[in-house]
C-alpha cells in the first residue's frame, strides 16, 4: 500500500484536530543541493491564541480527564505508528537535514519513537511520598503527594536532531498529562507535521498536540510571552534561551533549558590509543559536529600528542562526505547555508588568531549539484591559547582543537576554563583516575571510554551557559508535572 505520510508542497499547522493553511510562507531548502523543498505556512497571532485555547479545553474537558492507562496506550500506538512509517521519516529528516543514511536509521528515528514507549511506561509507576506526622497530642496525620499535569506546555525545539529531541519532550508532557503546543525549527520541521498527522490518526484528542510552524521571532517570541502558557522547554542557542527565560520571568513559569556547549575531551598517556582516536573522530565529527554534545576542545597528554594528532588527521580525511542515501557516507552538509557561513568565519578567525590547520579548513569541491549545497571538510586545527575566541565559543561544526597537557590538575583545570558546562569524555584505562576526574569536571555529564551512550532513564543536562534543569527519566517526568501535598488528620 502507498505510504500516506507525503510532504505537501505547503506543509499546515496542526492546531485543534485540524491541519490549517495560512498565508504567510516560510521556505525550507534542502542542505545537500540548496533547492527548495517547499513550504511551510508559519502561524500568526490568531493561530498561536487558536492553540492555546484549544490546547486548555483539551486539559481541561478531554485529554486532561483520561486516566494515565488510557493516555499511555495512545502514546505507544504513536510509538507504532512512527515504526510502521519509519522510512517516511528518514526521507523527511534526510530531506531537512542532510544527514546520513546511518545516523537516521541508527539513532535519531529509533530514539525518537523509544521515546513515546519508555515514557508512556515510565509514567506507570511514577510514585509519590508518604509520612505518617505525629503530633504532640497523641493525633496523627497522613501526608501523601500527588503528581498532577502542569496544564499547556510550549515546546521549542531545535534542528540538529528534530525528530529525537522533540519527543525527547513531547512524549513526557503527554504521558504527564499535559497538553503541548510544539514549535520545531522553521528549518527542519518535516517530522513534526509527520507526527501530526500520526497524532490525529491514533485518535489524540483535539488540542492535546498542535503544531506552529514558523520562525522564533514571528512564532516563538509570542508563544513563550503567551500568559496561557504554563511552562516552557527548550533546546537551542544559549542566546535564544536567554531571550525566552525573560519572557517566562513576566508570569513566573517553570522553565526547561537544554542550551550550547563547549565540550572537552581528555585523552590521557594510558588510553587505548586506537579506542581514543575513533571516539573523538565520531564526537568531533557526528552529524557535522551539529550536536550539543560534540567535542570541539581535546586535551592529549604530552607523551602521546604527536601520534595523536597523526592518527585522527588520517581519520578525518577518510571520512566519507556526501549524498546522505549513501550508506557509506559518514557525514552530509551543515544545515544550512546561514550556519556554513557561521562556520567558515570561525576557520577564518581561528587562522587570525593563529591556529596551525592540521586537516580541513575549507569546503569539499564535487562538480555535481553538491556543490550547491552546504557541505563543510572535516577541521583539525592546534597551536591557539585557551582563552582564543576558538576555544570559548560554541563553533557547531565539525572542528576540534587539539592542546597539549602534561598533568591531572593542570588539564582539569582547563577544561574547567569555560561559561558552558554540558558534557565532557575522559579515554583511560586508569578506573581510580577515570573516577577522580570525572567528579571535578563542571559539567552534567561525563563519558568514559565512550560517546554518546544514552540511558533515556538517566538525566541528561548541562550548568554554567549550557541550561537549567535536566530531562530524562525521573527528572522529565519531575519538570512536567507538579507535586502538591495532601494532609489528613487522624485522630487518637
Amino acid at each position: 500500500m502507498e505510504n500516506p505520510y507525503i510532504l505537501p508542497e505547503q506543509t499546515p499547522c496542526y492546531v485543534d484536530g485540524e491541519f490549517i493553511y495560512t498565508d504567510q510562507y516560510v521556505s525550507n531548502t534542502n542542505p545537500v543541493n540548496g533547492q527548495n523543498l517547499g513550504q511551510l505556512c508559519e502561524a500568526n497571532q490568531a493561530l498561536i491564541e487558536q492553540a492555546v485555547t484549544a490546547a486548555r479545553y483539551a486539559q481541561n474537558h478531554t485529554w486532561g480527564k483520561m486516566t494515565s492507562q488510557q493516555r499511555c496506550q495512545l502514546l505507544h500506538q504513536v510509538a507504532d505508528k512512527i515504526a510502521e512509517n519509519e522510512q517516511a521519516f528518514i526521507q523527511a529528516e534526510m530531506a531537512d537535514t542532510g544527514k546520513s543514511l546511518q545516523q537516521l536509521t541508527q539513532i535519531d528515528i529509533p530514539r525518537g519513537t523509544a521515546n513515546f514507549r519508555i515514557f508512556a511506561d515510565m509514567v506507570k509507576s511514577y510514585a509519590g511520598e508518604s509520612f505518617i506526622t505525629e503530633q504532640t497530642n497523641g493525633d496523627k496525620a497522613l501526608n501523601y503527594t500527588i503528581h498532577k499535569p502542569l496544564g499547556v506546555v510550549a515546546i521549542i525545539s531545535p534542528w540538529n536532531l528534530p525528530l529525537l529531541l522533540a519527543t525527547w519532550k513531547i512524549a513526557p508532557a503527554l504521558a504527564c498529562g499535559n497538553s503541548v503546543i510544539v514549535k520545531p525549527s522553521e528549518e527542519t520541521s518535516s517530522t513534526m507535521y509527520l507526527l501530526a498527522q500520526i497524532m490525529d490518526e491514533v485518535g489524540i484528542p483535539k488540542g492535546a498536540f498542535n503544531l506552529l510552524l514558523g520562525r522564533g521571532e514571528v512564532v516563538g517570541d509570542p508563544l513563550t510571552r503567551h500568559p496561557g502558557i504554563d511552562a516552557i522547554t527548550f533546546t537551542g542557542a544559549t542566546k535564544t534561551g536567554s531571550q525566552i527565560m525573560k519572557n517566562a520571568a513576566a508570569n513566573v513559569k517553570p522553565v526547561s533549558f537544554e542550551l550550547g556547549g563547549k565540550n572537552s575531551a581528555i585523552v590521557f598517556a594510558d588510553a587505548d590509543l586506537e579506542k581514543a582516536l575513533n571516539g573523538v573522530t565520531r564526537s568531533s565529527f557526528t552529524n557535522c559536529g551539529q550536536v550539543c554534545l560534540c567535542t570541539e576542545k581535546v586535551y592529549v597528554h604530552r607523551s602521546i600528542f604527536d601520534a595523536f594528532v597523526e592518527g585522527l588527521k588520517q581519520r578525518a580525511e577518510s571520512l566519507t562526505i556526501g549524498y546522505p542515501t549513501d550508506p557509506d557516507v559518514f557525514m552530509g552538509p551543515l544545515v544550512s547555508k546561514q550556519h556554513r557561513d557561521k562556520v567558515l568565519s570561525y576557520f577564518q578567525l581561528a587562522s587570525q588568531e593563529g591556529a596551525q590547520f592540521i586537516t580541513g579548513g575549507s569546503i569539499p569541491v564535487f562538480n555535481d549539484d553538491r556543490d550547491n549545497g552546504f557541505f563543510i571538510q572535516p577541521t583539525i586545527i592546534t597551536g591557539l591559547d585557551d582563552d582564543a575566541r576558538t576555544n570559548q565559543e560554541e563553533i557547531f561544526g565539525p572542528i576540534c582543537h587539539l592542546s597539549v597537557f602534561d598533568d591531572e590538575d593542570e588539564v582539569i583545570a582547563r577544561v574547567n576554563n569555560t561559561r558552558y558546562g554540558l558534557a565532557a569524555s575522559i579515554w583511560t584505562d586508569n578506573l581510580t583516575r577515570a573516577h577522580r576526574t570525572a567528579a571535578q569536571i563542571d559539567v552534567g555529564m561525563v563519558w568514559v571510554n565512550t560517546w554518546f551512550l544514552r540511558d533515556l532513564r538517566t538525566p541528561f543536562g548541562g550548568c554554567k551557559l549550557s541550561g537549567i534543569g535536566r530531562e530524562g527519566g525521573q527528572h522529565s517526568l519531575s519538570f512536567y508535572s507538579q507535586t502538591s501535598n495532601i494532609c489528613i488528620q487522624i485522630d487518637n
